[in-house]
């Protein structure tokens, strides 16, 4: 059996320090993800200093998360993360670094580079993203391993296989098979870059194919068009799943679903780099929600493991206590 079968946009994470006359340098909004050709990421380097290298992509953040959450517990089955990468390199390693942390991958070999994202962190803790894609963008329908989703108990994806046509024709047509074998669905926006550019598709595709929807609070304001209090951009964000998870930074998380609304309060720490923040609140929650825990349950961990993996570099699961996230 498989727990979460992610497919998303596979990433070699160089993140970068950098302080706020780059970004203007870059004409760049901080916290931001800018879809950016090889010379302009070449640029964004050289602009940042302490480079570090790390696997990345929203979905193999979640993914590897939930690997680290089970720790080596399978009683649920083995994560599996698909996606396109390039015949080289950091393609090797991007997929050794999965399997190393107990992640089973479906990685398409393509004749282009591996995507790579260059993260440059501010002295505020915020990161900004410039991402060339590279094989990323190569990944098709008949990339996808359909013979494995059956054994899913939830298939995960994100907004980002919008960037191509192919890429969105390859999720929509897993997601159309999940539901047909009674895999749950869950779908992370993942960026207001996404909410922006996609918005008006996601908002016709999305009612009825997706149970779990995670978004921030900027990013449901821009799918909702409601410039109100969270509680009213949430409600509107309600005709989009059965489950919607809105995060609302420190202050924690607020979940519409049937039962209701529910504000889930954060935990206060001492910040050293959002990478993966919402990646890793993500897994948290499809932690607890596959093992049948209340919603605000779910909630209480993502929060969790997201304000834990803000106090370290990257999204670096393995420089976090397992003790200080674990589910009683």
């Amino acid at each position: 059996m498989v727990s979460v079968y992610g497919l998303g946009n596979p990433l070699m994470d160089i993140i970068l320090h950098a302080d706020h006359t780059a970004l203007e340098k870059l004409s760049a909004v901080p916290g931001t993800m800018n879809l950016v050709e090889y010379d302009r990421q070449r640029q964004v380097i050289e602009l940042g200093s302490d480079p570090s290298y790390s696997a990345g992509g929203s979905c193999a953040n979640t993914i590897r998360g939930l690997a680290w959450l089970a720790g080596g517990n399978r009683e649920l089955g083995a994560t599996v993360y698909a996606g396109a990468v390039g015949m080289d390199d950091n393609g090797k390693r991007f997929e050794r670094i999965l399997e190393e942390e107990g992640v089973a991958t479906r990685l398409a070999r393509k004749a282009v580079p591996t995507g790579t994202s260059a993260i440059l962190v501010t002295p505020d803790f915020e990161r900004t993203m410039f991402t060339h894609l590279g094989a990323c963008r190569e990944y098709r329908t008949d990339d996808f391993d359909f013979e494995l989703l059956p054994q899913a108990h939830i298939f995960h994806t994100t907004g980002y296989m919008w960037d191509t046509e192919n890429q969105e024709t390859a999720a929509k047509r897993a997601i159309v098979e999940a539901q047909q074998r009674g895999v749950q669905v869950s779908f992370d926006i993942a960026d207001p870059f996404v909410a922006r550019r996609y918005r008006d598709a996601l908002i016709d595709w999305l009612p009825g194919k997706v149970d779990i929807l995670f978004a921030n609070l900027e990013e449901l304001r821009e799918m909702t068009h409601v410039d109100g209090a969270p509680e009213s951009i949430l409600e509107a964000a309600g005709e989009l799943a059965p489950v919607v998870v809105m995060k609302i930074g420190e202050r924690g998380c607020m979940i519409e679903s049937a039962g209701g609304v529910l504000h889930v309060g954060g935990e206060r720490v001492e910040p050293r780099d959002t990478t993966g923040a919402g990646d890793s609140f993500a897994a948290g929650f499809l932690h607890a929600y596959l093992r049948g825990r209340p919603l605000a349950e779910c909630g209480r961990l993502a929060n969790r493991v997201a304000s834990r993996i803000v106090t370290v570099l990257g999204c670096n699961y393995a420089a976090l206590d397992p003790a200080a996230v674990v589910l009683s």
